[in-house]
This record gives structure tokens, C-alpha cells and sequence, in this order.
């Protein structure tokens, strides 16, 4: 496995990035497309991803094929195609729509720290996906999903917590996910060995 680094993130081949901006030890899948987006220190996305208007928390785990930030298409219009506002490329006296960009880069979909989206799921926009959350494969969400909630289906729903809300709680006042590089490490064996109430215990979340 390449080492990641501190300073630039790991883009693998053929990866289209439009100003995007990634925290220290990011990697980016071979195939996948960032545009617009902010992805957190630690985060990361399998191949063939496509993230847009997006702000992807710290140590985000997000599977092949997802698709974050989905653009739309206008439903209030006569026409659903682009013509209308990458017009530009249809004709040569017509420019593209700058409004409709605007307004839809505007439409931001947030993903909370130490979440899973898994593989081929789907985030809309202007949704939230709470801390510690995970969302299951093929998904399709359309609203928020709470902190450390699982939610799988289409549309997706609620199927269980992942940790009991009092624990959920207490991680994210222990907010680990702030922590430095090197404290990460210092606890690295308590992150792999100890449970969450043991970890929680020693660390005074």
C-alpha cells in the first residue's frame, strides 16, 4: 500500500478534481470525480466515486461507486436537458447559465467525521449525515441521518443505532477525531484493542 501523506493527498489515475481542497492524508480512487468539495483530514474514497458540493468531515470512509452531492435538473422548466444552461457548448453566441451553477453549488451536502457511506450508495443534496454514521450499500438518502444511526433502502431509512445514543454522546465530546497525528498514534493500540466504553473510560469521554 503507497504511504499517504501529510502534505498532498494520494489522487490515483484518471481522477477528475475541479477546486477541491483535501486535509492531510486523503486519498482519492482511481476513476473518481471531486468537484467543489472540501474532504477532511484522513478521509478517503474508493474508485469510481463522484463527489460535488460536498464537505466531507475528518476520517470519512466512503465505498466504490458512491455518488455524493448529486447534481439535479431543473423540474420547474419546460426541458429537463443541459442545453439550457451549458448552452455554450450547443451554440457558439449563447454563454452557459452562471445563476444555475451558482445556485447549485450552493446546495452543499455535508458528511459528518468517522462516517461509512457504503458501496453504490447515494447522498442528495442539502443533506446531512451525521458523526459516526453509516449508511449501507445502495442506499439513497434524502434527508439527514442522525449521529451513529445505520440507514439502508431507497429511500433510506433508520434500521438501527450503531452505538447506544449515551455512547454516541460521549464520542463526540471526546471529538477524537480532533486529536494530532501523533496522539492518534500514541492511543492506536486502545483504538484497536479496547472497546468503546473502555475507550471512552481511559480517555475521559
Amino acid at each position: 500500500m503507497t504511504k499517504l501523506s501529510a502534505e498532498e493527498p494520494l489522487i490515483h489515475p484518471d481522477c477528475e478534481i475541479t477546486q477541491a481542497e483535501f486535509g492531510a492524508f486523503t486519498e482519492i480512487g482511481r476513476g473518481s470525480r471531486v468537484a467543489h468539495s472540501v474532504i477532511g483530514d484522513y478521509s478517503y474514497c474508493d474508485r469510481m466515486c463522484d463527489i460535488a458540493n460536498a464537505d466531507v468531515g475528518r476520517f470519512a470512509n466512503i465505498a466504490s461507486f458512491v455518488r455524493i452531492g448529486a447534481t439535479d435538473h431543473p423540474l420547474d422548466r419546460a426541458s429537463l436537458h443541459h442545453f439550457m444552461y451549458r448552452s455554450a457548448s450547443y451554440w457558439p453566441d449563447a454563454g452557459d447559465d452562471a445563476e444555475w451553477f451558482a445556485a447549485r453549488r450552493a446546495r452543499r451536502t455535508a458528511i459528518g467525521h468517522d462516517t461509512w457511506i457504503g458501496h453504490n450508495a447515494q447522498v442528495k443534496p442539502e443533506v446531512t449525515v451525521g458523526h459516526g454514521a453509516v449508511v449501507a450499500s445502495g442506499a439513497v438518502v434524502t434527508r439527514d441521518v442522525a449521529p451513529y444511526m445505520i440507514v439502508a433502502g431507497v429511500p433510506a431509512k433508520p434500521v438501527r443505532e450503531r452505538l447506544p445514543e449515551a455512547l454516541a454522546e460521549r464520542l463526540i465530546a471526546l471529538a477524537w477525531w480532533e486529536w494530532d497525528h501523533a496522539r492518534l498514534r500514541a492511543a492506536l493500540e486502545d483504538f484497536r484493542g479496547l472497546r468503546v466504553e473502555a475507550f471512552l473510560e481511559k480517555y475521559g469521554g
